[in-house]
């Protein structure tokens, strides 16, 4: 029952266009933690050493990349079964692959490494970040069109 209450989303009454709206605490919630990561981010830029070993860095590394090979293709699958998973999907993904780029070219070590992590950030993924983007938004323009549709197709899954 409490799982009930916290993840509703409700139809909003108030308005006769019938749309779906968040729980209450949705909003302030998000709100307050993006403004407590503003002066978290400063703390941290101004304690935190410029270098840092990290233990098992292989593995943090091959981890992520593994979660992202798995969500491109949560990607493909729900693009070719025409998914409502699909705006979802391609949304994290692009995100991913946003931080996948920065935390290669904030984390080279070498001119060599640099150059690297820059000339696949522009040529690779940037711009599969950028599709994934268009996709999630297409996706989301036709499930707005054909809702009705896709719910029936979202509980068949």
């Amino acid at each position: 029952m409490i799982a009930q209450v916290v993840t509703t989303l409700d139809l909003d009454t108030q308005e006769r266009s019938g749309r779906w709206r968040p729980a209450p605490w949705v909003v302030p919630l998000f709100a307050l933690s993006s403004l407590v990561l503003v002066p978290w981010s400063v703390f941290l830029v101004r304690s935190l050493p410029s270098t840092h070993a990290a233990a098992h860095w292989d593995i943090a590394w091959a981890g992520f990349d593994v979660g992202l090979a798995l969500l491109l293709l949560g990607v493909a699958v729900s693009a070719w079964r025409r998914s409502p998973w699909l705006e979802g999907t391609a949304t994290a993904a692009a995100a991913l692959l946003v931080v996948d780029a920065w935390f290669d070219i904030m984390t080279s070590s070498s001119h060599l490494e640099l150059a690297i992590a820059i000339g696949e950030a522009i040529l690779i993924e940037l711009p599969l970040a950028a599709l994934c983007y268009v996709l999630a938004r297409d996706a989301e323009r036709v499930l707005r069109r054909f809702p009705a549709e896709d719910t029936e197709r979202m509980q068949q899954m």
